[in-house]
């Protein structure tokens, strides 16, 4: 088994990439999406953000609206604050979700696609990383496209997770692999060719 790591900055396609991963073989966990399970009622995490921040951040049915958490997180300077009462019950779910897959796939590529490997301190914990980049530009419209808002809208947004973040620069530094998505989707499916084949060389050698 090889453990990845899959990184990116803000809308550079993290997902459109983990899923050609897949599309080869690859099996692959969702950070945002393990962390959104964590978050539903009845959770220990959601109990402690609900004693952090408060009942203002969840719908009328109960469930976090994430929407009003992550303003009340970036807006008021409290992402840290954030990330440590989510971030170590989600590296646990992804560390028995890998040796769960390994000890069913031995020569499987287990990817864990999340934004706050580096941020986390958690790299260590994967064979190698990749990197998702693309033109700044791209964030921008992408992240509009995706959230049906304002390119202005969309900037100050990309902007202050951006902040939050590593810069790009640093975690094509810190990365093993780094797929430009900046092109066309074939373009993009060429380099994930070329990056899974290196992959499962190493995953059945490992």
């Amino acid at each position: 088994m090889l453990k990845v790591g899959l990184t990116g900055g803000v809308a550079c396609g993290k997902s459109t990439v983990g899923a050609m991963f897949v599309a080869r073989g690859a099996r692959l966990i969702k950070a945002d999406e393990i962390a959104h399970q964590l978050m539903l009622p009845g959770q220990p995490v959601y109990e402690k953000i609900l004693q952090h921040f408060g009942r203002d951040i969840v719908h009328q049915d109960g469930t976090v609206n994430r929407q009003k958490l992550a303003q009340a997180a970036f807006g008021g300077g409290r992402v840290e604050e954030l990330n440590q009462l989510v971030h170590p019950a989600v590296i646990a779910h992804q560390d028995r979700w890998m040796e769960e897959e390994g000890a069913r796939h031995r020569d499987a590529v287990v990817i864990v696609e999340a934004a706050l490997i580096l941020e986390a301190g958690v790299e260590k914990r994967f064979d190698k990383i990749i990197m998702v980049t693309c033109r700044a530009e791209q964030k921008v419209s992408r992240f509009a496209a995706r959230q049906g808002i304002s390119a202005e809208a969309a900037r100050q947004e990309v902007e202050r997770r951006q902040a939050a973040q590593r810069s790009d620069e640093e975690k094509i530094r810190a990365a093993d692999y780094v797929i430009d998505n900046s092109g066309s989707p074939a373009e993009t499916e060429r380099q994930v060719d070329a990056v899974f084949r290196e992959l499962k060389r190493l995953a059945i050698s490992h």
